[in-house]
């Protein structure tokens, strides 16, 4: 006891520093999991979270029966899989472009474009899209100015999944790009030095040594991507497809599907069994993929 006393005391300004994230974590984080509640009931304002009647899983089972949850689900986890395979290989990729380029300004130049589409927002995203490729968009004028048919990437339903990923991996891959460039700046210039006079060659020295030393990096943002991996980017997925029901088929997820949900129907016991039904999900997959690391390698685990 005398000993834990001491070290509070000897650590006194570091613990006050732990005061602020941790009341933000328990007020944002912690209080509002007592709503989860609502999804397992049939709620109403008049009586409120802890009046309102209990139903038990009749919430789930409406989700489950109606079989919109699956399709909801497959959606959510396919996109977000492809997410995460593409963005690896595109934010791994331009960082290491981005590191053996010797040229200071182009170096930056190139980053700083790479990085802006970061800090456009998603609304704004889908006007230039709409702008361009929607019907009466840039795009249809100029093949209607040399006689071609109108096209509108608004109407297909197949290519979708393709717009989507394009427009993702333009968007964020300046911001994992910057992330792998730090870890790449941490590596050892005495091991490359030491490659380069024995005569290794530029993709030689990517391969054996930036590559490998980038796996804990890999395996940290890929298990914290996995952890997200059954939530779509409400953002994207609601500012992109907006309610064009054509294409809702192929890009709904249940991020969207619970906010039209809460804005169309007063049952918002519903919305919330499929928003507590994603985040088990979460918890589970994020679980399960860092105990198979850990198996593996415990120094990639998260926890």
């Amino acid at each position: 006891m005398n000993s834990l006393i001491k070290n509070v005391k000897r650590n006194k300004t570091l613990l006050l520093m732990l005061v602020p994230p941790i009341l933000f974590v328990i007020i944002f984080s912690y209080i509002p999991m007592a709503g989860i509640v609502v999804a397992f009931k049939n709620y109403n304002y008049y009586d409120g979270f802890l009046g309102s009647p209990w139903v038990g899983f009749d919430n789930f089972r409406y989700l489950f029966v109606t079989g919109k949850i699956w399709e909801l689900t497959r959606n959510t986890l396919l996109y977000n899989m492809a997410f995460i395979f593409f963005g690896i290989i595109f934010e791994v990729g331009f960082a290491i472009i981005l590191s053996e380029i010797n040229g200071k300004i182009f170096k930056k130049v190139t980053q700083g474009f790479i990085f802006l589409p970061y800090f456009i927002s998603w609304v704004v995203v889908s006007t230039i899209m709409l702008n361009i490729f929607g019907e009466n968009g840039v795009l249809n004028s100029l093949l209607g100015a040399v006689g071609i048919e109108d096209f509108s990437i608004y109407q297909q339903v197949s290519g979708w999944p393709i717009v989507m990923l394009f427009v993702r991996m333009w968007k964020q891959t300046g911001y994992g790009t910057v992330v792998y460039l730090a870890a790449i700046a941490g590596i050892s210039q005495e091991m490359m030095e030491a490659a380069q006079i024995d005569g290794a060659s530029v993709w030689q020295r990517i391969r054996y040594i930036t590559i490998p030393c980038l796996k804990p990096t890999i395996f940290i943002m890929t298990l914290l991507a996995i952890g997200n991996i059954f939530r779509g980017d409400f953002g994207m997925f609601y500012q992109l497809v907006g309610a064009n029901q054509l294409l809702l088929q192929s890009s709904d997820v249940i991020d969207t599907y619970v906010y039209r949900s809460l804005i169309t129907s007063p049952n918002i016991g519903m919305s919330a069994a499929a928003g507590l039904f994603q985040s088990v999900l979460c918890f589970v997959t994020i679980c399960t993929a860092n105990y198979i690391v850990k198996k593996f390698d415990p120094d990639y685990t998260l926890f």
